[in-house]
């Protein structure tokens, strides 16, 4: 029997069966056949189950779609399956510089008395994914998610909860103590009792509402949509009680509608968790007639920004702004953001500050409130403003929600700037879920407690957390390094490290770039790129406890690492380098200074052997 006629029997039963028999089963395996997708039936119930070279990563799972408050999956008939593979690659703004796209896919195709729909699975050798899409004839649907994700007991989960939306301090627990009615926001990291890790998310989000995740006190995480979310408090406290009141409301699609992907994201250790490429390779490549080279293209510019609004800086006048370029442009950052200030300013002013800025490399970015973005004339004629007056990306704040109006919001800004050739920071935004593939003019957003926190008192707990947890879906505006009351628990080495390894293509400096200028370590700080060739996780690295990175760019290696509230020694061996190297190092100092500088020697032979105090810190640049 050919394949395809074998699936064909095994999806009738699959589907058409009305009684409890023994589960039929399929199962669509990862490339390297590490990973295994299963998809079932237990009774009339489709599950679905995941594991790692044959270890589970999610016990047996219903999958649940309701439609206009009714089981969608009921009384399906099977129509045709159909397998399909990806094995690519493409240009990357991030952890490394080339993604590589290698999947086994297969496609179902059903029908109900009602519904006509495809089931479509995607699994990878770094995780594996799931979507649906549902077509009625000449009606109205409202969808609603209830699959639950079983992990197994022992599971570790890092999580943290919706009330500031997507700026939660990270917790964890372990799967059974979390109680029925506890939220997630995705994503949500696992370390599973056999020592893989997870995470939990969802990619390609677009024409849809956000998911978040809901402890069902079972073992179980479930998918719900934003409208039975609790309502953030930025949210409310931003907008109206109409406004609430609205988002709360379910979405509705005409005649059809499909899911964004639901993502595991597998790794054997957190070097394979933090060098995913599944969340991207989930989304579709971006459009040549908006990127006639995708992320190559000539006007997507990713770099460093100088930030007035943490540490000062002036009052917001031009000539001060004036300023902040002057410092930039010593630094050889690339970007000056400037705050609402601005739109005191005149035209003449802003062409001015950007004509002087350009003659030295740095590019300005306005701020804007989402708000007045709402409709499309709005946001053409700022854009088209923008445009005229030579400003380089838009940094747009106070979404604070995932109702699909918002969503909606989010893409329709992606789609008009890239026409203007503008680029984007989404700020006080939701999670990244991989669009910044389809449009790679967004270089980042912020869905994270960052340096703007100012009463996060464990920043050396949570600096070690988020890059295990919230950077797995994508690069973050943290807003790196600061050398004031603001680093709380962490020290001046741990500060300069969180360059290096909170990274995004747009890296914004909290620092009064005045500030950085006379730091001593300000030759490393000078030369730490925001996007790199090569990343390395290194152990000890452990959730919330140690971070060391090794990355490339180029031939020049940094070696980072940031340390928990516990003082380490711990052990390196550098080879992730090849051949010999001079080393700048910056590193915790031990006769009551804050910083100590270093000029040595190294090579892939080499150890190095690190005393890092309580929140302490460390960071190396080798050239050959």
């Amino acid at each position: 029997m050919k394949r395809s006629q074998l699936l064909y029997c095994i999806m009738l039963a699959v589907f058409c069966t009305s009684e409890v028999v023994a589960a039929d089963t399929i199962y669509v395996s990862s490339p390297d056949g590490r990973i295994s997708f299963k998809l079932f039936t237990k009774g009339e119930q489709m599950q679905f189950s995941i594991a790692f070279n044959g270890s589970t990563v999610l016990a047996p799972s219903p999958l649940l779609l309701m439609i206009n408050g009714k089981r969608a999956t009921s009384n399906i008939k099977f129509l045709s399956t159909r397998n399909f593979k990806s094995d690519g690659s493409y240009p990357v703004l991030g952890v490394h510089a080339v993604a590589v796209d290698r999947s086994n896919g297969l496609r179902i195709k059903f029908r109900s008395a009602q519904y006509r729909g495809t089931f479509e699975i995607r699994v990878f050798n770094d995780g594996a994914a799931f979507r649906q899409a549902v077509e009625g004839k000449r009606m109205t649907l409202v969808p609603e998610e209830l699959t639950a994700l079983n992990l197994p007991s022992g599971s570790m989960v890092w999580y943290h909860d919706l009330d500031m939306h997507y700026e939660g301090v990270h917790v964890k627990s372990k799967i059974e103590e979390l109680h029925e009615g506890v939220w997630l926001a995705p994503p949500a990291t696992v370390h599973l009792p056999q020592g893989i890790f997870a995470s939990i998310t969802e990619a390609d989000l677009a024409d849809y509402p956000g998911m978040a995740l809901q402890a069902n006190g079972k073992n179980g995480l479930v998918i719900r949509l934003a409208n039975d979310q609790p309502t953030s408090y930025p949210y409310r406290l931003r907008y109206s009680a109409e406004d609430t009141a609205r988002l709360k409301q379910a979405a509705s699609f005409k005649n059809k509608f499909t899911t964004p992907w639901r993502v595991v994201v597998i790794g054997q250790d957190l070097n394979a968790l933090v060098n995913n490429d599944i969340i991207s390779n989930l989304n579709p490549a971006p459009d040549p007639a908006l990127f006639s080279a995708g992320a190559q293209s000539d006007w997507i510019k990713p770099g460093r920004a100088v930030w007035k609004y943490l540490n000062g800086g002036g009052d917001g006048t031009p000539e001060a702004m004036k300023h902040f370029t002057d410092a930039a442009a010593a630094l050889g950052f690339e970007h000056n953001i400037l705050e609402g200030f601005w739109s005191k300013w005149t035209d003449e002013q802003l062409r001015d500050l950007v004509d002087y800025s350009k003659a030295k490399g740095v590019g300005i970015w306005l701020w804007k409130h989402s708000k007045s973005l709402r409709n499309a004339a709005s946001r053409d004629s700022f854009f088209k403003k923008c445009s005229d007056l030579g400003i380089t990306g838009i940094k747009i704040d106070f979404f604070d929600h995932e109702a699909k109006e918002v969503i909606d919001l989010y893409e329709n800004i992606l789609k008009e700037t890239a026409k203007y050739h503008l680029l984007v920071d989404f700020h006080g935004a939701n999670k990244p879920t991989g669009r910044s593939r389809t449009y790679p003019n967004e270089l980042t957003r912020e869905a994270v407690k960052g340096m703007e926190a100012s009463k996060l008192a464990d920043r050396a707990t949570h600096e070690t957390t988020i890059p295990f947890t919230r950077f797995i879906a994508g690069p973050a505006e943290y807003t790196v390094v600061h050398f004031g009351e603001r680093r709380k628990n962490t020290t001046w080495a741990h500060q300069i490290a969180t360059a290096a390894i909170l990274s995004a293509p747009m890296l914004t400096y909290a620092a009064n770039p005045d500030t950085l200028l006379m730091n001593p370590a300000v030759e490393i700080i000078k030369n730490i790129p925001s996007t790199w060739d090569e990343t390395i996780v290194l152990p000890p690295s452990a959730i919330g406890e140690l971070a060391v990175y090794a990355r490339r760019k180029g031939t020049v290696w940094f070696l980072a690492v940031m340390n928990g509230t516990e003082a380490k020694k711990i052990t390196i061996p550098l080879k992730f380098l090849t051949g010999n190297y001079k080393a700048i190092i910056a590193k915790d100092a031990t006769d009551g200074a804050l910083l100590t500088i270093e000029n040595t020697t190294a090579g892939a032979g080499d150890t190095w052997h690190l005393d890092l105090v309580a929140g302490g810190g460390f960071i190396a640049r080798f050239v050959k």
